[in-house]
């Protein structure tokens, strides 16, 4: 079955822009023409690829179809490049990457600013945590991603970056107020923790190896990683911080560890499977950069 890559490419666009007016407006084509392409390719395929929710969202087989509409513009794009065209002046390709917050805050942006430097490319960068950023690689909505998981995606390539090293840690005041005695049990149920979202269990896993009763102590939640580790400067609570974030702090003696042992999280770069130079590079940048930051982790 011939997929036409124009019709691919109107679906692609009508994803990442949310609505069929957003996507007309970037294609410079009418709402109707849009829906018209849309619906042509799902005839031809016998599927419905799109769920005409705000935003719309793409079925499994709209996801297949996009992943397939990126794919071909990349590598279209590494054919120009060869063929000594980089596309034009003043145009770039876009690449979809997905990343943790605590490396997007501290480790992940230098490499993609030499990147940058080096390349007609622009990023489009989605934040999950890394235990979800393979998901949006399934979905075709990324071509890269930052992840804890090692086993590749389908279609996919994985290689260890290494492992983002958190501590326990709390103000100096807030260890005056909570804890005099001490990271004991008893001030651990009380003491205020300081939480990502609802999805961060970090805090919960090192309470629990304490034996403390996770659900015990009042949480607060800030969903921004810098502002995540201010409130902890703060002494809003405590919480465990990535030691690339917390270094100086440590050393100025304006946060204090609480104890235990360092969580090591391992993370890997997963990419698509294609034989593109530009993908390439992008991999080496941060891969490079990931090895050079972060605690040793697992080789393959």
């Amino acid at each position: 079955m011939r997929i036409p890559f124009d019709l691919a490419e109107t679906v692609a666009v009508v994803v990442d822009e949310g609505t069929l007016d957003a996507a007309a407006r970037r294609l410079h084509v009418t709402p109707s023409a849009v829906s018209q392409r849309v619906k042509a390719l799902e005839e031809t395929l016998g599927r419905v690829l799109l769920v005409r929710s705000k935003p719309v969202r793409p079925t499994e087989a709209g996801q297949a179809v996009v992943r397939l509409a990126r794919q071909a513009r990349l590598l279209e794009h590494d054919a120009s490049v060869e063929l000594g065209d980089a596309g034009g002046e003043g145009v770039r390709v876009a690449v979809p990457l997905a990343v943790n917050a605590d490396s997007l805050a501290t480790w992940f942006l230098p490499p993609l600013a030499r990147l940058g430097e080096q390349h007609p490319i622009v990023f489009d960068l989605h934040r999950d945590d890394q235990d979800f950023t393979a998901g949006l690689l399934e979905s075709g909505t990324v071509m890269g991603a930052v992840t804890s998981r090692a086993e590749p995606v389908a279609g996919c390539r994985t290689t260890p970056l290494g492992a983002m090293r958190y501590e326990a840690v709390a103000s100096p005041a807030f260890i005056q107020r909570w804890m005099p005695h001490g990271a004991e049990s008893s001030a651990l149920a009380v003491a205020p923790v300081v939480d990502f979202d609802r999805r961060d269990d970090l805090q919960t896993a090192w309470l629990r190896d304490r034996a403390v009763d996770a659900g015990a102590p009042p949480r607060h939640r800030v969903p921004a990683s810098n502002d995540f580790a201010t409130a902890v400067r703060l002494g809003l609570g405590w919480a465990m911080l990535p030691r690339l974030q917390s270094a100086e702090d440590l050393d100025a003696g304006s946060l204090v560890p609480l104890g235990g042992a360092p969580v090591d999280v391992p993370l890997y770069w997963q990419q698509w499977n294609l034989r593109s130079p530009l993908l390439a590079a992008i991999a080496d940048e941060v891969v490079a950069e990931g090895r050079r930051a972060l605690a040793p982790g697992p080789r393959s």
